[in-house]
């Protein structure tokens, strides 16, 4: 029979939790009835973690095992579950216990009503207030005002999502917590409901503070995959012209006063600066037009698509 239900789990140093998890997986998707599989990826574990995932695996057929040669972040280990995934539907969660297997059958039935996208919002949240809580309240709000995509929780893992969603992600560096901005881009319809948040029952965290740097410079790029990656021009031509026109602004006026008025140039800052205005136009615009070579390069030679189709109707009879 064929595979419906794909779940991803990244691990990492989870060896206390893997059991329990898988434990309650199994017991959670065989009451549903579908054809599942559950796709552990160990992110170069060294706490023994991957052995107790061999052994799970040995003992159960639905479990697929990805093994990681080395530490490559949690990003990467959902890439290859989705890279490994067979099922129609593909869901996500962490490999810590924290987020409630139980939640995926309730969550199911808003992608039956349409949607492409179920992520999870953790309430109430089960985390120091002060380290994780308020930088990921921070980060929520920053990445919904940047992407026009507002939710509540864009650090939940649970998410339930469509195949072809997942096949249209291309994700890199820190980017799995924009998964829901990314699919935004691609057209997909997403919805955001409550879950269930535990707290950890084993273990030791991976998120901090330090992550809140990553973050943003992640965020400057989804923003600009999402709004500019096929216009580049746009955006440094538009900086490149507001630069050049206050550059040579700033020289007209400055040679007008020397040539009309006599006064002296020499020792005035203004003179640098509209020249040095002037060159960083030319040359933020120059910046556009290669990006504009580099994205049609990228586009055409690998016949990537500008564009995804949700849906193409025709009468019966014609042909297409």
């Amino acid at each position: 029979m064929s595979i419906e239900l794909s779940v991803v789990v990244p691990v990492y140093n989870e060896a206390e939790s893997i059991g329990p998890l898988h434990a309650e997986l199994d017991t959670v998707l065989g009451k549903m009835g579908r054809e599942y599989e559950i796709l552990f990826v160990d992110d170069g574990s060294s706490d023994g973690s991957d052995t107790l995932l061999a052994e799970i695996q040995e003992r159960d057929p639905h479990v697929v095992l990805v093994r990681f040669a080395r530490n490559y972040g949690q990003t990467a280990a959902l890439v290859a579950g989705f890279d490994h995934a067979a099922g129609a539907v593909v869901v996500t969660l962490d490999g810590d216990g924290q987020n409630d297997p139980a939640d995926i059958a309730a969550m199911l039935p808003r992608l039956e009503a349409g949607y492409d996208v179920v992520t999870g919002w953790r309430t109430p949240r089960e985390d120091v207030w002060l380290s994780r809580q308020l930088p990921s309240n921070v980060a929520n709000w920053l990445i919904g005002w940047i992407t026009g995509v507002r939710l509540h929780d864009y650090g939940c893992t649970l998410k339930v999502m469509r195949r072809d969603v997942v096949a249209g992600l291309r994700l890199y560096g820190e980017m799995h917590r924009f998964i829901p901005a990314l699919a935004s881009d691609l057209g997909a319809r997403i919805v955001e409901m409550p879950v269930h948040h535990r707290p950890r029952r084993a273990g030791v965290s991976k998120y901090g503070l330090s992550r809140s740097i990553r973050v943003i410079l992640d965020l400057i790029t989804v923003k600009f995959l999402s709004s500019y990656s096929t216009r580049p021009i746009q955006v440094f031509g538009v900086v490149g012209l507001l630069s050049t026109a206050t550059g040579l602004a700033i020289t007209g006026i400055l040679g007008f006063e020397r040539i009309f008025l006599g006064i002296e140039l020499a020792n005035r800052p203004l003179v640098l600066l509209g020249i040095l205005l002037t060159l960083m136009g030319f040359q933020f615009i120059t910046m556009g037009l290669l990006g504009e070579l580099l994205v049609r390069t990228y586009h055409e030679s690998q016949g990537k698509p500008v564009y995804r189709v949700a849906e193409v109707r025709r009468s019966s009879g014609l042909e297409p």
